[in-house]
């Protein structure tokens, strides 16, 4: 990542990526069960990181499936994190 140049968003964006796989993994080792919420957050990372590295070359149209695409990870871990309380 150094050696190509300036750090940009999409690399901070792959470290956090990698943070949360890791936080993931501690996760488990730590409590012995899965974290079921760690994966949306790392795919809303992931279509963020993908959608700011497209950002000149998609068409304004796509924006609302972007949004969307971003809105159900999102509603999945509000779910998940609702239903483990329970």
């Amino acid at each position: 990542m150094f050696a190509s140049g300036p750090i940009g968003l999409p690399d901070l964006f792959l470290v956090l990526i990698y943070l949360e796989a890791i936080g993931m993994i501690y996760f488990y080792y730590s409590d012995r069960r899965p974290g079921f919420v760690y994966p949306p957050f790392i795919a809303i990372t992931a279509l963020m990181r993908l959608f700011i590295l497209r950002r000149k070359k998609t068409v304004p149209a796509s924006l609302l499936f972007e949004a969307v695409g971003i809105l159900l990870p999102s509603v999945s871990a509000v779910v998940l994190v609702r239903v483990s309380r329970v």
